[in-house]
């Protein structure tokens, strides 16, 4: 069995994550962003789930959070789920707390990052980007950027799979009640590849929708634009990958 660190975990895609896992029989982390949105995780936490807390907005907590996972039982994957739409903190939830995670946690046999088919329509430029979140960012272009991390962590570290995951458009918090996707399918291809013995699942570099791998932006592989990107997060966190 593994141990799994599902970050975003309250509600939605993360917590249906958490859930079926756990029902697997693997040792889950769940994460909340305060105490008051952990309170909702006991359910989850009587079945024996783990809980780390902080503000993936606030550098400093996402380091404590990292800290802490350093010190206690070593992860086998990690799922970057934590992710919102819109305002200010888009760029530190979406982009710098999963870069921080991924520079600072001992090294996960498996990493999985959240992405969306909306990174398509993301820019692969890194000019004038607000990686602290003082003012409004862009949805799309975080998920480009996120997408492209995934990439360059499979080629910077090989024997560690990483991958990401579109999930769909589907009818949670984030996505709301309309959206046409199919929420149980949104969560399985992330839990398939964090923990799934198939070969398909042991693969690296891939942009996956329902388990089919897809090939996603053009930047995404571009090994000048990963390495921008890396060198620019890394100058703002004062922290190398």
């Amino acid at each position: 069995m593994s141990r799994v660190l599902v970050t975003g975990s309250v509600d939605g895609l993360g917590r249906a994550a958490a859930q079926a896992l756990l029902a697997a029989g693997h040792g889950v982390v769940v994460h909340a962003r305060n105490q008051e949105r952990a309170a909702v995780l006991r359910p989850l936490r009587q079945r024996g789930a783990d809980l780390v807390v902080g503000d993936f907005t606030e550098r400093a907590a996402v380091r404590r959070v990292a800290a802490e996972l350093n010190e206690a039982e070593p992860l086998d994957a990690v799922i970057h789920n934590a992710g919102v739409w819109s305002g200010p903190a888009v760029m530190p939830v979406n982009v710098v707390a999963p870069y921080l995670l991924t520079a600072l946690l001992r090294a996960p046999r498996r990493l999985v990052y959240l992405s969306s088919g909306s990174h398509f329509d993301g820019r692969p430029s890194l000019d004038r980007v607000d990686w602290r979140g003082e003012r409004a960012g862009s949805y799309a272009d975080s998920k480009l950027y996120v997408t492209a991390l995934a990439a360059a962590v499979a080629r910077l570290r090989p024997g560690v799979p990483s991958n990401a995951v579109d999930p769909g458009w589907v009818p949670t918090r984030m996505g709301g009640p309309h959206a046409p996707d199919d929420l149980e399918l949104g969560h399985r291809t992330q839990e398939w590849l964090a923990v799934g013995d198939e070969p398909e699942a042991l693969t690296t570099g891939g942009y996956w929708y329902h388990r089919q791998r897809m090939r996603p932006h053009r930047a995404v592989h571009d090994e000048a634009f990963q390495d921008r990107l890396l060198r620019t997060l890394a100058a703002e966190t004062g922290t190398e990958l």
